[in-house]
């Protein structure tokens, strides 16, 4: 999903409502990911069961674990998901924010906020919206 649609139009409110856990921002995840449903990365096979951690999936024949945030610009972020959405929202509403700005308004440090700024921005510029292919 291109992220601009993604975040097109929302308030402030709508968005805390949407995407204001990480329960609701891994479950948002997930039903992107996997909306053509879930293919294994490793081997093709397409039966899952649940995985270990919320919203993860494990591929029935290679043993393979899937996390919703896997293969995504979420993956490998060290802040909550909750304050990263808050992030490529505030982006996407306003592309001229600064870093600094960012930093204040979401109490993170400055330097966080310019590197996930920038990977918001890349996806921005790409074809491939939020899911890295």
């Amino acid at each position: 999903m291109n992220i601009k649609c993604l975040f097109k139009g929302l308030t402030e409110r709508e968005f805390n409502e949407r995407f204001g856990s990480e329960e609701q921002c891994l479950a948002f995840l997930a039903s992107e990911k996997w909306l053509n449903g879930f293919v294994c990365r490793k081997c093709g096979h397409d039966n899952y069961c649940a995985g270990a951690s919320p919203y993860s999936r494990r591929c029935t024949r290679c043993k393979s674990i899937e996390s919703a945030t896997a293969h995504t610009i979420f993956h490998c972020c060290r802040i909550p998901l909750p304050k990263a959405f808050e992030i490529a929202w505030r982006v996407c509403c306003s592309p001229l924010i600064t870093a600094n700005e960012l930093s204040n308004s979401l109490e993170t440090r400055q330097m966080t906020c310019w590197k996930f700024r920038a990977k918001v921005k890349e996806c921005l510029n790409s074809k491939n919206g939020i899911l890295k292919k």
